[in-house]
């Protein structure tokens, strides 16, 4: 193995909501891997949410001062205070988040999770690598948003507008796969690993520092859209991107389909044997539906809604809500 054993989540804020602490919960249950370790830059608000962690036996729950984490990475990279300056510029905790993960990932070694994933599956064939990250099927990579070419905006509208009629259509993310094939597939930073002080890392960090300033607050600037163009220009040979069925089974907006009320829920037509993690995508049009998910949300619709069954099939044993 090069990639430690350990799994990182980080959370910038004071309460954790459940659908946050079954991410924890199912990597803890189904990941294999000896650390789950929560990173919180907040006091935690004391609840049956915390209990949860804390009853599991399994999860590290570690407050980190960012400003630290930060200082540590410049001085192994060489920098002189960039990173910390763009995280105080920053007010959005979601980009914030974008350079504490990866600051993390660099300096600790292991695979990083987003709260907004569900870990199905074992995630140690995994850590045979020295770095890796998955892709996603998108309609508007960075790429295309700046590009001026009439013709291939007109392409990827039609791919919007194809997409937008399969997120509404019943089962519609089983007609998305006819032509999936049409989109482009990104990389995405919610689920990523590598071996501490790995050459990728150290990049993407090194590009967070040159980015332009106005860019730097543009939503997915920090994140999926730099880390696209950081892999585009990586020469090495030793960096593994996931296809979409590994993490990101149903793709953004599709992903909607997670939380449709059905009649027939079979995970296993969603799920292909290789698929080890779940990312479900709260910033996208789910992150409403968050606040209304609780233990008991997920038994009352666990037989008629893929999200609460995906849930139960992961986690044996669902905790109390009080």
């Amino acid at each position: 193995m090069v990639i430690p054993a350990r799994v990182h989540f980080c959370w910038i804020g004071n309460r954790l909501p459940w659908a946050y602490v079954f991410a924890i919960l199912s990597a803890a249950e189904r990941s294999e891997l000896p650390e789950i370790i929560l990173h919180h830059t907040d006091i935690l608000e004391d609840g049956a949410e915390l209990r949860a962690l804390r009853n599991s036996g399994r999860v590290q729950m570690s407050r980190i001062d960012a400003r630290a984490c930060l200082e540590q990475a410049e001085q192994a990279l060489g920098l002189g205070g960039e990173l910390v300056a763009i995280y105080l510029r920053l007010q959005s905790p979601v980009m914030r988040t974008d350079i504490l993960r990866a600051a993390i990932l660099y300096l600790n070694g292991g695979i990083y999770l987003d709260l907004d994933t569900v870990t199905t599956a074992s995630l140690r064939p995994l850590l045979n690598a020295s770095q890796f990250v998955g892709s996603e099927l998108i309609v508007w990579p960075y790429a295309v948003r700046a590009s001026r070419s009439p013709a291939r905006w007109l392409r990827h509208i039609a791919l919007d507008l194809l997409r937008k009629v399969f997120r509404w259509m019943p089962n519609g993310w089983k007609s998305f796969r006819l032509v999936e094939n049409f989109y482009f597939r990104g990389v995405n930073n919610a689920v990523m690993g590598a071996e501490a002080n790995a050459p990728l890392f150290s990049d993407y960090l090194r590009a967070m520092c040159a980015m332009p300033l106005e860019r730097q607050t543009q939503p997915y600037a920090l994140g999926p859209d730099l880390l696209q163009e950081v892999v585009d220009r990586y020469r090495g040979q030793d960096l593994t991107v996931h296809g979409p069925d590994i993490f990101y089974p149903l793709p953004p907006e599709i992903s909607e389909h997670w939380f449709r009320i059905g009649r027939d829920v079979r995970l296993s037509e969603v799920l292909s044997t290789q698929t080890r993690v779940v990312h479900w995508y709260a910033s996208v049009r789910t992150k409403s539906r968050v606040a209304r998910i609780t233990p008991d949300y997920v038994r009352e619709h666990q037989s008629r809604q893929l999200y609460s069954a995906l849930i139960c099939s992961c986690i044996r044993h669902l905790p109390d809500a009080i």
